[in-house]
Order: C-alpha cells, then sequence, then structure tokens
C-alpha cells in the first residue's frame, strides 16, 4: 500500500502563468519601443509652437509655393507647378482676408497684405513661364 500512495501522489506544474508572463512582457517592450519612438520624433522635430495667425498665413502660403514649384523637399526631384493647387491656396488666403476683415490687429494685417501680395507675384510670373497646354 505505501507504494500505491507514491504512485498517486502527483505535482502538476501550471505552465499558463509563464505564457502569460511572457505575453505582457513583450507588451510592455512593445509599449516602451513606441513610447521611445514618440520621444526621439519630438525631439528630432522640436516642441511645436502655439497656434496664431501668422502661423496659419504661413501654412497656406507654404503650401501655394509649393504648388508653384518654387519651394520643394531636399533631396526631391524639382516637380511641375500644379497652378490650379496654388490657386486654391491663393483663393483660401482671400477667404481669411474677406472673413477677417475689421477683426485683425495692424501686424496681422499687414502680414496677410504682403503674403498674399508675393504669392499673387509669384503666381503670375510662374504662370507666365509654364506653357499653355499644362495650364
Amino acid at each position: 500500500m505505501a507504494e500505491e500512495k507514491k504512485e498517486e501522489k502527483k505535482i502538476i506544474i501550471d505552465e499558463d502563468w509563464k505564457k502569460e508572463a511572457q505575453r505582457e512582457k513583450e507588451i510592455l517592450a512593445a509599449q516602451e519601443e513606441a513610447d521611445k519612438k514618440k520621444d526621439e520624433d519630438e525631439t528630432r522635430r522640436g516642441p511645436l509652437p502655439q497656434g496664431n495667425f501668422a502661423a496659419l498665413i504661413s501654412m497656406l502660403t507654404t503650401q501655394a509655393f509649393f504648388a508653384l514649384g518654387a519651394l520643394q523637399v531636399k533631396g526631391q526631384e524639382k516637380k511641375e507647378p500644379d497652378l490650379e493647387l496654388a490657386k486654391y491656396n491663393i483663393d483660401m488666403l482671400e477667404t481669411v482676408e474677406e472673413k477677417t476683415k475689421g477683426n485683425l490687429t495692424e501686424d496681422e494685417k499687414a502680414v496677410l497684405e504682403n503674403t498674399l501680395g508675393q504669392v499673387r507675384m509669384a503666381y503670375v510670373q510662374i504662370a507666365e513661364q509654364v506653357p499653355p497646354q499644362t495650364k
């Protein structure tokens, strides 16, 4: 009988906890990697400035100049001007001018007027250089 009792004693080891612990480690490692990448992106880019009227005007103007081909991304081939897209961005600036009339400070008004003048002149100069079939 003593031998039968020895055989009946079995140790059962629950292996599932090991798998669960490994899964949790992998999740934590992935989260840490994502956080590290986010921190690296913010460090490389720098903090974003607070939004203001001049930044809005600058953003729309930059888009217009890219469409005109006056600006390009470093290392990329120069693209043909997209006059339709440039005109759209100029129209957006004109809409901002119209909708904010009477509500701008003198500095904001000057920024908008000067910027619109510059981008309009650039549009005319580039449009004159583009062959008629691509306009």
